[in-house]
């Protein structure tokens, strides 16, 4: 049915927005969904994305006749064309998995731009590759693989954890991911509708569409034709996209602002939907280039250009335990880095979870045996009313009655300028704050804690 009406004008992407967005992404209140089509890479002199090479080399292993499939085949039209020659579908998924494996890629630059972002900690990809997890374990943990991938499948339901996050990243592959099993992962327009359907049905992972229906939605490299985009955004609303919502759905990719039925349909029916007037390379470095003239360029960037990596699992004796809220983690990369260059020890519950540990009880005995407690004050911290941080305080004050008022133990730190003091506990109204904004200590207090550590 055609649209009716006439669209209003694109709204012009203005410097309004990017002030918009970056402050959402700022607050936590975005999540990030990156398509293939966001991070073309440069394979033997050519520039492909994930489905152009996935499906020019599938024709090869097939056996496939080019005439049959024309120039520059989709990965659906490779898929269509085997399909209709009465080839068996059970062999697409190992063959695209082999095809996957020998490839060897690796994470090209605009997935390295995204992953330095730490605002971001959840992120949804549409594509199948795990390129993604790799460039944040790159750019974040110096290839260490620490990012956590959930693979969505309908008839194998898989959500993010009901308990909340763990502190490390999270790659939700919505549309399946490469594995050799048949119908794990979408590799064909059919395959598509189906893990649409199944979004919508018993079997949708409630959590994770209650995220994105609460949170502002940023669309990278989507790609998606008119009907899977407005099918798409009517799914991760949760209700009318005419309805009134306090959140945006930013579509930054190569195609729909050429595509008229999909701008007309937006802009009449959901226009808390904008549309980027660019291309996708060109979203994506203006993006990293605007968070990093916020952060002061990336974080913590060491040799290589690489974070240096997480904290041990294991507390060193006498370490300085800091503690924090989650959106400040940042900031506390920054104050360690500054601690441990002054030959200070610092570890922080980076992972918040140990291989067949008990957490809490983990928590509490690394309390009682660390030598200071750096709690980490913040608008975080103040505007979170519950969090495990709030518990770790409570371990050291019971910690801190023990031990004589002369030797200090619980020495707060805020990392910006918004903590009221009233709100804290009564211990540490009663104790100097130190002042180190994003997580930048001045000398004074690093000489501080020399001399504590150095007398005890």
């Amino acid at each position: 049915m055609p649209d009716v009406g006439l669209a209003p004008p694109l709204e012009s992407w203005d410097d309004g927005l990017w002030d918009e967005l970056l402050a959402y992404i700022e607050a936590g209140f975005v999540v990030p969904i990156i398509g293939p089509a966001s991070y073309p890479m440069e394979i033997d002199g050519r520039t492909l994305t994930i489905d152009s090479l996935v499906a020019e080399r599938l024709v090869e292993k097939l056996g496939l006749p080019a005439a049959a499939i024309g120039s520059d085949p989709t990965l659906n039209d490779v898929v269509s064309v085997y399909l209709s020659s009465g080839g068996r579908r059970e062999r697409l998924y190992p063959t695209i998995q082999s095809i996957m494996n020998e490839a060897r890629l690796t994470p090209p630059p605009a997935l390295a731009q995204l992953a330095e972002i730490t605002d971001f900690n959840l992120f949804v990809t549409t594509g199948f590759d795990g390129l993604l997890e790799a460039a944040i374990d790159e750019v974040r943990f110096s290839g260490e693989a620490r990012t956590r991938s959930i693979a969505y499948v309908p008839n194998n339901k898989q959500d993010l954890p009901s308990g909340g996050d763990d502190g490390r990243p999270v790659v939700y592959h919505l549309f399946g991911k490469v594995s050799p099993m048949p119908y794990s992962y979408a590799i064909s327009d059919e395959d598509l509708l189906e893990f649409l359907h199944a979004l919508q049905s018993d079997r949708r992972p409630e959590n994770l569409l209650g995220r994105l229906e609460s949170e502002n939605l940023l669309l990278i490299g989507s790609n998606f034709p008119d009907w899977v985009a407005r099918m798409f955004l009517r799914t991760t609303k949760g209700k009318r996209l005419s309805d009134s919502r306090p959140v945006l759905e930013i579509l930054a990719d190569n195609h729909s602002v050429h595509v008229p039925s999909l701008v007309s349909f937006l802009a009449n029916f959901s226009p808390q939907t904008k549309i980027f007037h660019g291309e996708t390379a060109q979203f994506v470095a203006t993006l990293s280039e605007r968070w990093r003239e916020k952060h002061g360029g990336p974080p913590e960037l060491g040799a290589g250009g690489r974070l240096p990596p997480p904290p041990p699992e294991e507390m060193p004796a006498d370490a300085i335990f800091i503690s924090y809220a989650r959106e400040d983690l940042e900031a506390v990369r920054v104050l360690r880095t500054a601690l441990e260059a002054a030959g200070l020890s610092v570890w922080f519950d980076f992972d918040r979870l140990g291989a067949g540990d008990s957490f809490d009880l983990k928590i509490q005995q690394n309390i009682r045996r660390c030598s200071l407690f750096i709690p980490v004050l913040s608008r975080n911290t103040q505007a979170r009313t519950q969090g495990f941080f709030r518990r770790e305080w409570h371990y050291a004050l019971d910690r801190d009655i023990e031990i004589d008022p002369s030797q200090p133990f619980i020495i707060p730190v805020a990392i910006d300028d918004t903590v009221d003091v009233a709100t804290l506990p009564r211990r540490y109204r009663e104790i100097n704050i130190t002042a180190a904004s994003g997580g930048k200590p001045n000398d004074e207090f690093i000489a501080q804690l020399k001399r504590i550590e150095g007398s005890r």
